[in-house]
């Protein structure tokens, strides 16, 4: 049977919706390996294995995370070579794609980025020109690299109760040699809302909002959502790139979709369109926003959307 490792940085307390999609994808592949770098709690462990993992492989080295990524490329293809897998998914993150690039040198492995579903015969679907063609792509290498964006995979229930193999993986002694050392952390604030791409509800402003995100925020926070942004907002810093949904920005799928202040140009579009419900508010009857809007509601944001927190405040007191 075909093995599909997994690769989970720092899973932390419990595992992200992107990481059990990547297991989803793995199992369709064939037999699913794990490789965790980080701390790994018994609940989480266990859910790998409800989640179909066969065997989950831990580094050596405890010190991966004092480094850049390179010395995270070298353990994985330790991985690889030490379980045979014929595919490797990582999350489409910015360390994740760079991990990907690395391995991919290393390994001699095709690599393909932005992947939103995978064949069972390793037969990669990406989505390309925000959205408007979907391509497909194989590597013709031994072993394939995909990085798969969040929020394209529905994830499986999890299967029966099983209890992954334990099992070490040796990082190459010289992994850390001339690797680029963390020199210092600072934590980003918590701001009491859910991941931006794990929220089931995404509220989101864009050039409308000028500069005042505030009625945005206690609309998020009565629905218990998380915030956004369009490209337009993170560049005038009125908030910070961290909430961008986008093309250049996250991929968002919630089951519902708020658009305030954003025309949805195809930029925007890219990032949300998957989105269950949308929701749209704007001034501008013909805004492009409107061409996919599940609900849309032509007026000023600053009146329509404290009247909606209010109203969600009521029914919810």
């Amino acid at each position: 049977m075909a093995k599909a490792l997994v690769f989970i940085d720092n899973p932390g307390a419990a595992l992200k919706k992107s990481s059990l999609e990547l297991l989803t994808i793995a199992r369709s592949l064939g037999e699913a390996v794990v490789a965790v770098n980080g701390e790994l709690h018994d609940d989480v462990a266990a859910s790998l294995g409800a989640h179909g993992a066969s065997v989950i492989y831990r580094p050596s080295a405890t010190d991966l995370d004092d480094y850049l990524v390179a010395p995270k490329a070298a353990y994985l293809a330790a991985a690889v070579e030490a379980t045979g897998a014929g595919i490797v998914l990582l999350e489409n993150t910015a360390d994740g794609k760079e991990i990907a690039a690395r391995l991919g040198v290393k390994l001699n492995a095709g690599v393909i980025t932005d992947v939103v579903g995978v064949d069972a015969d390793g037969t990669a679907h990406k989505s390309v020109l925000a959205g408007s063609y979907t391509t497909t792509a194989k590597a013709r290498t031994a072993v394939a690299v995909l990085t798969v964006k969040p929020n394209s995979v529905d994830v499986d229930a999890p299967a029966a109760a099983n209890t992954p193999e334990a099992v070490t993986i040796d990082v190459p002694a010289d992994a850390t040699a001339n690797a680029a050392r963390v020199t210092g952390r600072a934590e980003k604030p918590a701001s009491g809302r859910p991941e931006l791409t794990e929220a089931r509800i995404v509220v989101a402003g864009g050039r409308g909002v000028d500069g005042d995100f505030g009625p945005l925020e206690e609309l998020a926070d009565a629905l218990g959502g998380a915030l956004g942004a369009s490209r337009a907002a993170t560049d005038a810093g009125w908030i910070g790139h961290d909430y961008q949904v986008g093309q250049t920005g996250k991929t968002v799928s919630p089951q519902l979709y708020i658009s305030a202040g954003i025309s949805g140009a195809i930029q925007q579009k890219a990032g949300m369109q998957t989105s269950k419900v949308i929701v749209a508010i704007n001034k501008d009857a013909e805004s492009p926003i409107f061409e996919i809007a599940d609900f849309g509601i032509i007026g000023d944001l600053f009146k329509v959307v404290p009247q909606a927190t209010e109203e969600i405040k009521k029914r919810k007191g």
